[in-house]
């Protein structure tokens, strides 16, 4: 749909917070109120628009998870398949932290249910080729993950907070008890902590 399309483009031109309806419905050319005709609001307007951003990371999941034979490689693929997604499109991340950050009864308050059903999909989607190389990682040993939806579910939540880490690149410390100290983080070093970390957990289980 052009409205999602212009939206998507606002998003990644401006970031999520300084995109309003106005600069939307400018873009496609028309008025605000045709915007609310066909969503509810902006809630549902983030929530599809996330959608799109997650069917081409599920894509790109999909190809990471085909790179390698080996458990461990191909969950190191798949890992940084989806960081370096987030960290090339920032406005996924917002979109999708944004919709974290309320209930299930919050969402369904703000947006149709149609879209709600979309937003899942898209996600669980996503979930379901990062759970799959957990699962068979377990089937052939290498893994000793107990609930891949959970751990896989617990990873998107994790790497979102990571993602938003990285693009500040700020890390705050003590120098000395009570005396607090800057220093930074590059992308680099989130991917490589998100990649580690993912396998270390896999091995171990869950």
């Amino acid at each position: 749909m052009e409205i999602l399309a212009a939206t998507r483009g606002l998003f990644d031109e401006r970031g999520v917070r300084d995109a309003q309806i106005e600069d939307i419905a400018q873009a496609v050319g028309i008025n605000r109120a045709i915007v609310y005709r066909h969503f509810t609001g902006k809630e549902e307007l983030f929530a599809l628009t996330v959608v799109g951003y997650l069917d081409e990371v599920r894509e790109a999941l999909i190809a990471a998870a085909q790179t390698s034979p080996d458990p461990e490689e191909r969950l190191k693929a798949t890992v940084t398949a989806f960081v370096d997604y987030g960290l090339a499109y920032p406005a996924f991340v917002d979109c999708a932290q944004t919709l974290m950050r309320r209930t299930g009864p919050e969402l369904l308050d703000e947006i149709s249910e149609s879209a709600l059903f979309r937003l899942g999909r898209a996600i669980s989607g996503c979930l379901s080729v990062l759970s799959g190389v957990f699962d068979e990682g377990v089937t052939s040993g290498d893994f000793a993950v107990s609930d891949s939806n959970l751990l896989a579910n617990q990873f998107y939540a994790s790497a979102l907070g990571s993602l938003a880490l990285a693009r500040v690149g700020i890390l705050v410390g003590e120098s000395a008890p009570g005396i607090p100290s800057v220093g930074t983080v590059t992308p680099e070093q989130v991917r490589d902590f998100l990649v580690t970390t993912a396998v270390a957990i896999a091995v171990r289980g869950n």
